[in-house]
């Protein structure tokens, strides 16, 4: 849960501050690393009851991609469980004996790929932060979280960890096996308080998608999430971006490191914009001087040097092509009616999201607003508009919120 929303950082002083949970209630268990200790803990699942409080920890920053270094489990009589999933990679025996039981995650989206690596894959959800930004919680982090309904605090230490070294030390197991240990009891107080908001029902259609969800595609250009890339004006130094990016990437996959640590993406946007033609002029950008970048001068230079001889022809263009409607703020003068929509839509769509306290992204994605103003159906009404929003993968309830309000706001450049 390393790279989990909110640091738990202490809202005032500590001495005014609900108690801190130090210990594992059953004491910390030790990590499960062998086939026969597995079957043990397998065995032990299965016999639980009830709900399933499950995280993991990955290695961000550290290695490369998103692997669970730890997984972390806790059940109704069967108490924690720590495994390591390097150790033991395949958990479809801890799928099976968890089976259709509920699994509690927080932050599901950013578990479920990691945890589907190892063949753990739900097929119930109840999401403890989606929850909270159900009911309109300005702060969804675990730890803000548990002490807010627990009145329980949890220690913020080792939360951004190399979790990938081993022996993982005790302190960071404590960390780890508390996470789960209160997630069950901050599951059902979500529940109450949803059902009594009388969202409970949208919150599990909104589990089941999470679910239902596919995999993310691969970005058809992920070198343009350099940071700093806007500083690029030259279609020559976006190809040096690319060539640098790509070289770089080739290198953390090969030495599973994490790509800022071969080479932090300002040293690739200065390359870039100053195309050095030798070593010398390289180790004059100061971040070429971090050691595995130290290693490869010759790498970037011959990648900066492609993007200097390629042809016109070949390089990117300054903007990604994309299958949606311009940047907003182009609409005014291209498409001033449309312009008009999106006002009218966003505004719609934000008194909706106050009356039912929740942030609007919650209701609906920007990105499906921006759509439906751009290019409405053709015949504006109820129907058409709720057609289109399940398109985008809107649930029934934002349709049923929202279809009838966004026509009447659709039809406003029309009418007025």
């Amino acid at each position: 849960m390393n790279s989990k929303t909110d640091s738990r950082e202490p809202d005032h002083d500590d001495s005014e501050r609900a108690p801190l949970l130090r210990e594992p209630r059953e004491g910390l268990p030790e990590v499960t690393s062998d086939p026969g200790t597995l079957a043990g803990v397998i065995a032990a699942l299965g016999a639980g009851t009830g709900p399933v409080a499950v995280d993991a920890e990955r290695a961000s920053g550290y290695r490369y991609g998103q692997r669970a270094y730890l997984v972390q489990l806790r059940r109704e009589g069967s108490g924690s469980a720590l495994i390591d999933p390097i150790a033991c990679p395949d958990l479809s025996g801890v799928d099976a004996a968890i089976g259709e039981a509920e699994v509690v995650l927080h932050a599901a989206h950013q578990d479920l790929p990691c945890l589907a690596e190892v063949n753990l894959r739900p097929g119930r959800l109840f999401d403890t932060e989606l929850a909270g930004r159900l009911l309109g919680y300005q702060r969804v982090g675990l730890g803000f979280m548990v002490e807010r309904l627990l009145d329980i605090r949890l220690a913020k230490e080792h939360s951004a960890v190399d979790w990938s070294q081993r022996p993982l030390p005790e302190d960071w197991l404590r960390y780890a096996a508390l996470d789960v240990e209160i997630l069950i009891e901050l599951r059902d107080r979500l529940e109450a308080e949803l059902e009594e908001a009388g969202k409970l029902e949208w919150a599990r259609e909104e589990f089941a998608a999470i679910l239902a969800a596919p995999p993310k595609e691969p970005r058809a250009d992920p070198w343009r999430r350099t940071s700093g890339i806007h500083k690029v004006r030259k279609q020559r130094s976006l190809a040096a971006v690319r060539e640098l990016w790509y070289e770089r990437d080739r290198i953390a996959r090969e030495r599973d490191t994490s790509p800022g640590r071969v080479l932090p993406d300002a040293a690739i946007v200065e390359a870039a914009t100053t195309m050095p033609r030798d070593a010398n002029e390289l180790n004059r950008i100061r971040q070429f001087g971090i050691k595995l970048a130290r290693r490869y001068p010759a790498t970037w230079l011959k990648a900066i040097d492609r993007a200097r001889d390629m042809a016109q022809s070949e390089l990117p263009r300054p903007n990604a092509p994309g299958d949606g409607p311009p940047p907003v703020n182009r609409w005014a003068d291209r498409a001033p009616e449309a312009a008009r929509r999106l006002d009218a839509a966003k505004s719609t769509v934000a008194r909706i999201a106050e009356e039912i306290t929740m942030p609007t992204e919650n209701l609906l994605l920007p990105d499906t607003v921006r759509r439906l103003a751009w290019t409405p159906p053709e015949t504006v009404d109820p129907d058409s508009v709720g057609a289109f929003l399940r398109s985008r993968g809107a649930r029934n309830w934002q349709v049923g919120l929202t279809a009838e309000p966004l026509t009447k706001a659709l039809r406003v450049p029309e009418e007025g």
